[in-house]
């Protein structure tokens, strides 16, 4: 039958007794089952002040997980509670069309439900496995298509927001600003951006086929892109004409530091007088990494500091030591965010340079990530974090001091950049001061 009755469909005239099927399988719960609700819960318990940015994740994890909670000591886990998650298995168990219903998938989606009632996308349940390819990320090596992906929220969809050069997603054709609107001819609507990105990324040498909406193009866009073993290149480096220094920032990982210095003493042996930072796309990273290349670059005094739900406050510093004697111009799009804006933000309330481009992201809360000490973690909001001269950026972004658009047809045409074009001649009026 394709039709429904109510939320229920059946052929018996039998009357529906929840009662009857409760007794009847009610030696089908385990203690596995209970206490893997027992551990979603945990979550919302373990969250104490404290704010440490997003994505240095292996030092972010707390130390111990409360166990033994018993049912009726919370108000989520009241008796009435678990008598209703026992009723709805029982519902699963006996009236399901399907017989190979996964007890893991099912724990896996309480937990993720709890996550998800918070309304906050930043805070997402990961399994054991999601939580090793989380890992690997920060270390700047992982297996995909080589393509940066971010959430529009306007659309409540998860676009491409860069393209590596050299990778799979360059080869196929991919287009900054593509709507992915299917993967392997799954819609990903009503996906979060983790969800989409896990679906896109997989084992090298395997294929993934997406479906695409690209600007200007009528029909959808069906791309075949072939994994493969993508290494990070986190900094990239080019001197322009006049001694203009560009230097690149694609995400804040682990390895983002190093490759920064290096990167900026290269620039320097070379004699430049401007540095243009690119932070286009970048979709931010680690909070410690940020802060440790801004202090190669911001005079004395606050870089960011962040406040929790209690209105506990951290401050994180710069003792100016190593403050650049350059001109700035910062490039920015809708795609910075995070730990971009906070790099962006310090650098325009200090004065030490023009922002240039389109206004950011607006990603201005801090995440932490909490271990469960079975394999599995939550990332979870916990504070919101502030600019130099206190600003909150979350949900508006940071203005550019010279907006200009990025013109996508001019670049696919013959790699015109519109916003480096505009940026370098900020950067010019700068020096000639």
């Amino acid at each position: 039958m394709d039709g429904f009755n109510n939320g229920f469909d059946s052929n018996s005239n039998s009357n529906f007794n929840l009662e009857e099927i409760e007794k009847k399988n009610k030696g089908r719960l385990t203690r596995r089952f209970i206490s893997g609700i027992l551990i979603g819960f945990l979550v919302a318990v373990l969250v104490v002040a404290g704010a440490v940015f997003f994505l240095i994740y292996r030092q972010q994890v707390i130390s111990t997980v409360t166990a033994g909670l018993i049912p009726g000591q919370s108000e989520l886990l009241s008796s009435e509670t678990i008598s209703k998650i026992q009723s709805l298995e029982s519902v699963i168990n006996t009236y399901y069309y399907k017989t190979d219903v996964s007890k893991e998938d099912e724990a896996n989606g309480l937990y993720r439900g709890l996550m998800d009632s918070l309304g906050d996308p930043y805070s997402v349940y990961y399994t054991s496995e999601e939580l090793e390819d989380l890992m690997n990320d920060t270390k700047g090596i992982y297996f995909g298509i080589g393509a940066y992906v971010s959430f529009d929220n306007a659309i409540n969809m998860a676009r491409i927001s860069g393209v590596m050069e050299g990778s799979p997603a360059e080869e196929a054709g991919l287009c900054i600003d593509d709507i992915i609107y299917e993967v392997d001819k799954t819609s990903t609507q009503g996906m979060s951006l983790e969800e989409v990105v896990s679906m896109i990324k997989g084992e090298a040498g395997t294929q993934v086929h997406l479906t695409l909406i690209r600007t200007g193009v009528a029909d959808d866009v069906e791309v075949d892109v072939t994994r493969a073993e993508i290494t990070v290149p986190t900094v990239s480096t080019e001197v322009y004409e006049d001694n203009i220094g560009y230097l690149k920032i694609t995400e804040f990982d682990e390895i983002t530091t190093t490759q920064f210095i290096d990167g900026l003493a290269e620039l320097r042996a070379q004699n430049i007088e401007g540095l243009i930072i690119d932070l286009r796309s970048n979709p931010g990273g680690s909070l410690s990494t940020v802060c440790d290349i801004a202090r190669q670059i911001l005079p004395e005094g606050i870089i960011v500091y962040t406040e929790d739900r209690e209105g506990n406050r951290e401050d994180y510093t710069c003792d100016g030591e190593n403050e650049i004697d350059i001109p700035i111009v910062v490039l920015t799009n809708q795609y910075s965010a995070s730990a971009s804006e906070i790099l962006s933000g310090a650098i325009k309330d200090y004065k030490l340079g023009k922002l240039v481009g389109k206004t950011t992201y607006g990603k201005g809360i801090v995440q932490r990530i909490f271990d469960l000490k079975d394999g599995t973690a939550v990332k979870l909001t916990v504070s919101s974090y502030f600019t130099p001269n206190g600003v909150n950026i979350h949900g508006v972004g940071i203005v550019p001091d010279v907006e200009v658009d990025f013109d996508s047809e001019a670049y696919a045409k013959d790699k015109t950049d519109t916003q480096l074009q505009k940026g370098i001649e900020v950067m010019k009026e700068l020096i000639d001061k």
